[in-house]
């Protein structure tokens, strides 16, 4: 909070030795514009700015190392919903320009259907479901996926929506049940999901389904 924005850019640049320190005002000024900012606020401190703001600055801190791959998570959870359109529309002009690719972490499955193409859900830190997005959330497979779905909001209050019950609460990560970590609140749970682990089923079209349920 004591840096300004020149200065925690400049300090990337310098520690990976991006580029001689004569064109770090050029560089910063480039990846600032790149955001949607002006290279004067490059003489700001962080709470000269917004939350949607200081998103594109914590973007353009990663952007300053030419990555592949960003790791983004819940990059959008705390913004309002105009200003997390804004970034997600960021988000995917970068991809298309540098050829990025994202692994976007976040609870929200209207962000998920709006901006990425492949999901994984996990619980407890398993994978119980991949495949594409639209299938995914259209058709879900696990229970779990299921019970997401049935939680996420839609934009029509007299849509028919289908509930899916689920009880108890979620266990400890630190003291997992075994078997199917989700057995305990699964309305659908057998004898085996207490015990054993369920094995990754191959479900064609790109997906896939770690449930007892299944294969």
């Amino acid at each position: 909070p004591r840096q300004k924005v020149g200065d925690m850019l400049a300090e990337v640049l310098s520690v990976h030795k991006i580029c001689p320190r004569a064109e770090f005002a050029d560089r910063i000024a480039t990846l600032l514009a790149e955001v949607g900012l002006p290279a004067a606020h490059a003489g700001r401190y962080p709470h000269e700015f917004s939350g949607g703001q200081r998103q594109r600055l914590g973007l353009a801190r990663a952007l300053s190392v030419g990555p592949d791959l960003i790791v983004a998570d819940e990059a959008v959870s705390a913004l309002d919903v105009s200003i997390q359109a804004q970034i997600l529309e960021l988000l995917g002009r970068l991809k298309a320009e540098r050829g990025l690719s994202y692994l976007f972490i976040t609870h929200d499955l209207g962000v998920v259907r709006y901006f990425c193409q492949r999901a994984a859900v996990m619980y407890l830190g398993r994978i119980v479901e991949t495949g594409p997005v639209r299938a995914l959330l259209d058709e879900p497979l696990h229970p779990y996926t299921r019970m997401l779905r049935a939680a996420s909001p839609v934009p029509d209050p007299v849509a028919a929506r289908k509930t899916v019950q689920v009880t108890g609460e979620v266990p400890s990560p630190l003291a997992p049940p075994p078997g199917c970590h989700f057995h305990p609140r699964c309305p659908l749970a057998k004898e085996a999901c207490k015990h054993a682990r369920p094995a990754v089923t191959d479900m064609g079209n790109g997906r896939t389904v770690a449930c007892h349920l299944y294969g």
